[in-house]
């Protein structure tokens, strides 16, 4: 099997289709057809990959992934969509979303989609060899063990793989620029509309793990990408 995916589909003939041409690409399917049937499938299950529907009876598909990312931050999650609406493109990245696709879509989309994200979740799970750790500001980073340390009082928070891998970046471009579309390209696989502002997400939750050092910035450079910014004094 090429992997364990949770699909939560309240449409049971659509959920079928997609089950069996998941199954088709040697992929094992485990459905589910509302949001709360959705979480108990997840709690008694390990999975490579979660698959939602938005707009589902019981639970809807962001009430779920909410609930989920609450013990589990690294399964990456598709949501899908009859609504196309920026917002909730938005709504679902905050929550923690890898993709997003909005329906009526094409299986074959879906498929190379989930091989994508899969392919990157696995290359994440390894550090690259030459992974170090960073001292940034009052802050220490374990980029293998994915653990931001703010040393003064020892306060730690354990990163995603996709915030522990751009924050790397920022690391080894302190002060410098980095490209949207370099980071885009080595994490998120392409560089859309879609995963630049799942980018803008992840930039965000960085800034809030490192607000206890005021000497640090992660500043906007229009059109361009981003710095982290470690000011003098």
């Amino acid at each position: 099997m090429s992997g364990k995916i949770l699909l939560v589909e309240d449409d049971r003939n659509f959920g079928d289709v997609l089950k069996s041409y998941l199954e088709m690409n040697e992929y094992d399917v485990t459905l589910a057809t509302d949001g709360e049937q959705g979480l108990i499938a997840f709690r008694n299950g390990q999975y490579d990959l979660c698959i939602f529907d938005v707009m589902m009876p019981k639970k809807d598909g962001f009430t779920l992934a909410k609930e989920v990312r609450e013990k589990d931050k690294t399964t990456p999650i598709i949501f899908l969509t009859a609504r196309n609406l920026k917002e909730d493109v938005l709504e679902g990245f905050r929550i923690g979303a890898d993709d997003y696709i909005s329906k009526p879509f094409n299986s074959e989309e879906l498929l190379y989609r989930v091989m994508a994200i899969l392919k990157r979740a696995k290359k994440e799970e390894a550090p690259e060899s030459d992974a170090k750790e960073f001292l940034i500001g009052q802050y220490h980073f374990n980029y293998p063990l994915r653990i931001l340390t703010f040393q003064p009082d020892g306060e730690t928070d354990k990163l995603s793989p996709k915030e522990a891998h751009l924050l790397r970046m920022f690391c080894l471009k302190k002060n410098d620029v980095l490209e949207r579309s370099e980071a885009l390209s080595k994490i998120w696989g392409e560089d859309n509309y879609f995963t630049a502002r799942s980018m803008d997400v992840f930039v965000t939750k960085l800034r809030k793990y490192l607000a206890k050092d005021e000497k640090l910035e992660i500043m906007n450079i229009h059109g361009n990408g981003f710095r982290l910014v470690i000011k003098e004094d």
